[in-house]
Formats: C-alpha cells, structure tokens, sequence
C-alpha cells in the first residue's frame, strides 16, 4: 500500500485556485457556486495564475459538487441566469478541502503538475443529501439547468475546461448515489466519447465511480492505490 501522504506536505507543495460566482435566479433567490478548479504544483504557478484555464492540464477530475471549497479572496462575481452560459473564469486562491487533498495524492504518485477538477453541478453545498435535494429544487421549479457545466447552455465553457495533454485521463469520481442520475446522464452526453475516460466503477453498475472521499480512513487510503493502480495500468502516467 501507498503512503498516505499528509495534507501538511501536500499544502507545501500545491496551489489551488477556482473560479467562484453567484447567480440570481430571479426574485431575489441567489445560488453560490463554483466553476473550475485548478490544483498545480507551486513551482508550476504562472502569472497571471489565469493562465492556467489555457494550460492543458496532466488529467482532468469530473466530481459531484464543489462541496465546503471556499475563496481565500474577495469574490465579487455576481450574474443572472440567462448569463451562465457566458462563463468565463478568472481565478482565486481557494481553502483546500479533503477531497482536493485525495486528488492531489493521486497527482503526487503520477508525478502530475496539474489537475482540472470539473463537477457535475457547480453549487456550493457540503452535504451531498442537501445538494441533490438543492439541486432537484432548483430545476423543478424554475427549470433552471446551467448551474451544471454539462448542461446545454455552457458547451463552449465545457470544451475549454477539457483542454489537457495528449493521452491524458478524464478521470469519474462523482460517487454512487442515485440521486445524481439526471447530473451524470448529461455529462456522460457530452463526454461519453472522450479517450481517456477512466474511473473506478461500483461493481453491477454502468455509472456510478467511487467518489475520493469515502467515510473509512482505511477507504481512502484504498481509494487512492486503487486510482493510481489503474492510471498506471493504463500507461496514463506523464
């Protein structure tokens, strides 16, 4: 088994940056959310730190939800609906979280620069029963579907995210709840044709990859032998 490296190491050695924004849905309700995030080695940070989202990254991560990713900035990027598929980030440093933390010892042992981490769904909710709940909300009462990357609307914005280097995986870790169905048929719509598409499915399932973070310790140490395991495998590594 792999050592478990310490978030303490890891903070020394990445930087995290994400695009964060508001959206008003009318009548005063706003939804907070997040875009993109850029995980890189900090010898690696350019300036300006945007020009990351042109870099092609070493893989790209789709996850659930941005989940307690919180902006370590002032954040003032307020729009309405309609304007979600206009998109276009600009970067803050933001507060790892411990998912941020399994993807960065996946980059440690594949000796990655740079991770894109994408989601099924930008809103900022920490507690995945409560997104979907959030979420579902949302789109039944006001029909409202760009607040996820994969929705329709935001196609250019998807395609510059997926920007990466030649045989480079797109890793799927979005978890197994079956509340996310509706959020993983529209992205695998749009990525499902993607070399490189890798993840580490839930046995008798077709879409359901383990997310990052499971509950154990012991299952998040696994989690990452396993993922490094089959990116090995699969001659992914840069």
């Amino acid at each position: 088994m792999l050592e478990f490296l310490p978030a303490e190491k890891l903070k020394k050695k990445f930087g995290i940056f994400g695009h964060f924004y508001s959206i008003d849905l009318g009548s005063g309700e706003q939804i907070e959310c997040r875009s993109v995030l850029e995980i890189v080695a900090k010898k690696d940070i350019p300036s300006p730190r945007d020009l990351l989202l042109g870099r092609a990254a070493d893989a790209i991560f789709i996850m659930m939800n941005p989940g307690s990713s919180l902006p370590l900035e002032a954040v003032n990027n307020n729009i309405l609906g309609e304007q979600a598929g206009d998109l276009f980030a600009s970067l803050v440093s933001t507060k790892p979280d411990t998912t941020q933390y399994q993807v960065m010892r996946v980059m440690a042992y594949c000796g990655w620069s740079h991770v894109r981490v994408l989601n099924l769904s930008d809103l900022r909710n920490p507690k995945g029963g409560k997104f979907v709940a959030q979420y579902r909300d949302i789109e039944e009462r006001t029909r409202f579907t760009a607040h996820s990357l994969f929705s329709d609307e935001r196609k250019q914005e998807l395609q510059r995210h997926l920007n990466r280097r030649s045989q480079s995986p797109v890793v799927c870790a979005w978890g197994v709840s079956p509340g996310l169905d509706p959020l993983i048929e529209r992205c695998l719509d749009k990525v499902s044709g993607t070399k490189g598409l890798i993840g580490l499915l839930k046995p008798e399932t077709e879409n359901k990859y383990f997310h990052p973070l499971p509950t154990l310790q012991k299952a998040k140490m696994k989690w990452v032998d396993n993922m490094v395991a089959l990116i090995n495998s699969r001659g992914n590594l840069s």
